[in-house]
């Protein structure tokens, strides 16, 4: 297995590692072929004849979330100088997510400019430089994929930069948009997990961050319910029936409806529905929403609401669509399977014993 080096590391390292990892393919070994077939088989132009150490070298970088070799070389060349301003930007982003505030504090003292300053790897996604400031590296979210890590202190971290004058609604480029920190951070995983999603959500926005109702819909599209709460605590508004119904708020959504468009209707059941809420669920259903429609764009649009809700084991709000004529037969369009079998790939025996005995 290969150990990720530090991000100063020289060039011949990384050419040591891309040595180890193509003596393990030869070799067959597990995970060398795995980092082989995740990184280089979905990227090789379809002509271009083979070559083992290109893609040993293409691998790698991949590994390290850099666009290819040629951008690892190029990186590893910029850090050589410990003044340089991407070894000091990347030292900073290094104590950020490690929520190491003694070296970050002598990094701003050294050079207070680093709050405004961004990075400059050449990655590959999308676009290839995400241009993230130290403040988005603690929404664990759009940047390389083994920095995605929220410290158990990260809205300390957070108070630092913010204090020490970072901007909190500069936009960082990922996902093919451009995304402020607090919305990168009520789509995150690691700092829910961390717990401390909700803080950091609270220390953005006490600092000036602004709350909208775009970065409500996208705490609830990706199931963060207790970041959403904090968010309309926090003042964010509730526009329209889809986040009303995602809220499970029946009376708000049952007065937005009658002035709802069909839009905001089909993206209200989906949240409804993926998230649980068997009330606004139903008062959508009553008033006629389809519920064999699959979910609209940027909600989980290969799957209908019962695939979401199936997966989740959202008993009732199963039972409310199928009893409002959700078919139990419409495959997804992603992997091709039926609300049964998402039920059972979620181990959600309750809700697959449900749909069994409804397709019988």
């Amino acid at each position: 297995m290969l150990t990720r080096l530090p991000f100063h590391a020289p060039i011949a390292r990384y050419h040591q590692q891309a040595a180890q990892l193509l003596s393990a393919k030869d070799a067959a070994e597990p995970w060398a072929l795995r980092l082989f077939h995740d990184e280089v088989i979905p990227t090789r132009p379809g002509r271009i004849e083979p070559s083992k150490k290109r893609d040993a070298a293409l691998a790698l970088a991949r590994w390290y979330d850099f666009r290819d070799y040629p951008a690892l070389e190029e990186f590893a060349a910029s850090v050589a100088d410990p003044a340089s301003p991407v070894h000091q930007f990347e030292a900073a982003a290094e104590s950020v997510i490690q929520g190491d505030i003694e070296t970050l504090t002598q990094l701003l003292h050294t050079n207070p400019e680093l709050t405004q300053a961004r990075s400059t790897r050449v990655t590959q996604f999308d676009p290839p430089i995400h241009g993230a400031t130290l403040l988005h590296y603690l929404s664990a979210n759009g940047v390389e994929g083994y920095r995605q890590l929220s410290p158990a202190n990260a809205p300390i971290v957070a108070q630092l930069l913010l204090q020490s004058g970072a901007a909190p609604d500069a936009t960082a480029n990922c996902y093919g948009g451009a995304w402020t920190t607090l919305a990168l951070l009520v789509s995150s995983t690691p700092p829910a997990q961390a717990g401390v999603q909700c803080a950091l959500v609270e220390t953005l926005v006490a600092h000036g961050a602004n709350v909208d109702g775009r970065t409500l819909i996208t705490a609830l599209t990706f199931n963060f319910q207790a970041a959403a709460e904090t968010l309309v605590r926090l003042g964010a508004p509730i526009l329209n029936v889809a986040t009303a119904a995602g809220l499970g708020l029946a009376q708000e959504t049952a007065r937005l409806l009658l002035t709802s468009d069909p839009p905001s209707r089909h993206r209200a059941l989906a949240l409804a529905a993926h998230l649980g809420h068997a009330e606004t669920t139903r008062i959508l259903l009553d008033a006629g929403e389809d519920p064999n429609r699959y979910n609209p764009p940027q909600m989980h649009e290969h799957s209908t609401p019962l695939h979401q809700a199936a997966l989740a084991g959202h008993f009732d709000v199963v039972r409310l669509l199928v009893e409002h004529g959700a078919r139990l037969d419409i495959e997804d369009a992603a992997y091709h399977g039926t609300p049964l079998g998402w039920a059972e790939h979620g181990g959600q025996t309750d809700v697959a014993n449900y749909l069994r005995s409804k397709a019988s």
